[in-house]
């Protein structure tokens, strides 16, 4: 089946990062479809992807589909060979509550803590709401058992791995306190080859976003 992907900027769009590892992590053909956020060229994009209103958002020969959650399943469904979920049906229902929770919680992390894969802010102060988001991500992970063996959360790459590939750069974007296991798991997503062909996309591209770079002292990007 043929697929097209809309996403933004490589740098900022964390959810651009998910629809975008979907593909390139599983090894599924996708043609991409890209644009800086907040320009004509962007809203042109939308427009072509209707009825999204945000990118990622995919075309497959059955139409258009504009949300992480459906992007997922669908792509899920359409490679049941790619490991996309865990095996288990127990795992796969706590994949799941992972996916869903990362899709709809963590404001104050996301409000807070913008994607931004150009700088490193080594004296951010993370404020209690913030450190109140990083305490949940580190609950959820710990239950997993892949996670507690120093492993991706079930063991193998899954889509809940995929979801928290942006909260991995924030962590090291803002240096957030994290334990030893957290830093471990944060650590292996910056090692990801997917991940590092779309931070050297997102180099190579250079654009910058008003709005993202936040007044403080800054540090580079490690690697």
């Amino acid at each position: 089946m043929a697929h097209s992907l809309a996403i933004g900027d490589y740098m900022y769009s964390s959810w651009s990062l998910r629809g975008w590892l979907m593909f390139d992590a599983f090894g599924i053909n996708v043609d991409v479809d890209y644009a800086h956020m907040r320009t004509p060229e962007f809203f042109a994009l939308l427009d072509r992807f209707a009825p999204t209103r945000l990118v990622p958002a995919m075309r497959t020969d059955n139409g258009v589909v504009w949300d992480t959650l459906a992007m997922g399943e669908t792509l899920n469904e359409e490679n049941p060979d790619a490991g996309m979920l865990p095996a288990s049906t127990a795992d796969r229902a706590q994949a799941r509550s992972l996916i869903a929770e990362m899709h709809s919680g963590f404001t104050a992390l996301r409000g807070a803590c913008p994607m931004n894969l150009r700088h490193t802010y080594p004296d951010f102060e993370p404020s209690d709401e913030v450190s109140a988001d990083i305490a949940r991500l580190e609950h959820l992970w710990s239950r997993c058992a892949g996670y507690q063996s120093g492993k991706w959360l079930f063991g193998a790459y899954t889509l809940a791995d995929v979801m928290f590939a942006p909260v991995a750069t924030r962590i090291v974007t803002y240096n957030l306190p994290v334990s030893a296991p957290a830093q471990a798991y944060v650590a292996a997503h910056m090692q990801h080859p997917s991940f590092l062909k779309w931070r050297a996309l997102a180099v190579a591209d250079g654009h910058v976003q008003e709005g993202y770079d936040l007044e403080l002292p800054t540090a580079n990007w490690p690697g």
